[in-house]
């Protein structure tokens, strides 16, 4: 697997925890005004301009592009971001509740991602792509890392590299807002060649989360190499034929459940849902709080003010917890058709308690806790051309956005 060096664009020391930020797409709009409000530098600003306008915005209206280009050069003129004046490779660690992950930060082809390579388990929507196509040409640049996984083994070479890496003094080391202690490292030279030499026994990588930043990295790529008359199909080498991303084994990822919550029972009763339900194949059991499924195949449903736990008698080995939800469930008895589109359906990361759950969906709603995902689930998935549901994995701890940029010229 190639993994290219570039020239960062990244916090001013000093600056680290002010202007990174979690992700955008895990941030609800109300929550990231508030964070802007109380740090007017936070990277929220720039990754979400939305933010300025009022909630009936057109989310691709020229004028929110060019408030994120606006705010970038806010941070800049403020001394808040540098560039580095060489190439590098980066070392990022993060460290959350006694777990430690550590991974490669550099640049992988678009053709990777284009051929297989760099492998996708979910489909991204188009309004949301094109989003963040535009994001990249307003400011030139990407702004948030693609997260990426692989088959580790036992004796893994890149994993034995990074270890060596983290043993000297780190450039940023810091404790973010939400607890969790993020480590970088740069290297340059003989360092940036060992570890890209380590990477490149690698076979094929995983999108563990970031599908629209990597589809819109890749599209950004091919529409610039037609508007420079380029051949789409043939290997490139400019900036924007790169996207950013970070690179962690599979053995060192945190996997949280994605929970559903439906804005009302599809005019069933809370007894109609219960008789449907089993009639799906499930077992249900009152509880009384809410459930914690300890294994595949257990779901905590909650509705009417009561907690059930809901035990799979269907589904055949293997299957996956939010497909078989989502095709026995959701989409017949609640009328859930597509989960991307349907304004009635809600997603909950598992780093919430099931008090948000149980707040979410009100008195008329269902709301169901489930089991993590495994990330050899999620492989596998890809391995075999598949896609699982939106929403199917929460990794935890979030890397970081705005701690490094890859500006495009």
């Amino acid at each position: 697997m190639e993994i290219h060096p570039f020239r960062a664009k990244r916090p001013a020391p000093g600056f680290e925890r002010r202007v990174t930020s979690l992700p955008y797409d895990v941030v609800d709009v109300a929550t990231a005004r508030e964070l802007v409000a109380a740090e007017p530098m936070s990277f929220l600003a720039v990754d979400l301009p939305e933010l300025a306008f009022g909630d009936d915005v057109n989310p691709l209206a020229p004028a929110i592009f060019h408030r994120a280009r606006t705010a970038l050069a806010r941070l800049e003129a403020a001394g808040a971001l540098v560039e580095d004046e060489e190439p590098a490779l980066y070392v990022y660690q993060l460290v959350w509740r006694g777990h430690v992950q550590t991974g490669l930060v550099g640049c992988f082809a678009v053709d990777d991602y284009l051929s297989g390579k760099i492998a996708k388990h979910e489909v991204t929507r188009a309004e949301k792509e094109e989003g963040r196509v535009r994001h990249i040409r307003a400011l030139d640049a990407q702004t948030g890392l693609v997260f990426l996984t692989y088959r580790a083994g036992e004796d893994d070479a890149l994993t034995r590299a990074l270890a060596e890496v983290v043993e000297g003094e780190p450039l940023y080391d810091f404790i973010d807002a939400h607890g969790v202690e993020n480590r970088l490292w740069r290297l340059t030279g003989d360092a940036a060649n060992g570890v890209a030499d380590a990477a490149a026994a690698i076979e094929r990588v995983y999108i563990a989360d970031g599908h629209h930043r990597a589809a819109a990295a890749s599209r950004h790529a091919l529409e610039r190499r037609k508007a420079e008359g380029v051949d789409v199909d043939a290997p490139h080498d400019a900036s924007y034929d790169y996207f950013l991303a970070g690179l962690y084994p599979d053995h060192e990822l945190t996997v949280l459940a994605y929970h559903r919550v439906v804005a009302d029972r599809a005019g069933l009763s809370k007894d109609e849902l219960l008789r449907a339900v089993r009639e799906a194949g499930y077992r249900a059991s009152a509880c009384d709080s809410a459930p914690r499924p300890s294994r595949p195949g257990e779901v905590g449903l909650f509705t009417d003010g009561s907690w059930w736990l809901l035990e799979d008698e269907r589904a055949p080995a293997g299957a996956l917890d939010v497909d078989e939800l989502q095709t026995r469930v959701l989409a017949p008895i609640l009328r859930i058709g597509d989960p991307r589109e349907d304004p009635r359906i809600s997603f909950i990361g598992g780093n919430e308690e099931s008090h948000a759950l149980e707040v979410a969906a009100g008195e008329e709603g269902v709301a169901f806790l489930l089991h993590p995902t495994e990330v050899s689930q999620l492989m596998d998935v890809a391995d075999a051309g598949e896609t699982m549901p939106p929403k199917s994995t929460w990794f935890e701890p979030k890397l970081r956005s705005g701690l490094l940029l890859h500006p495009l010229s």
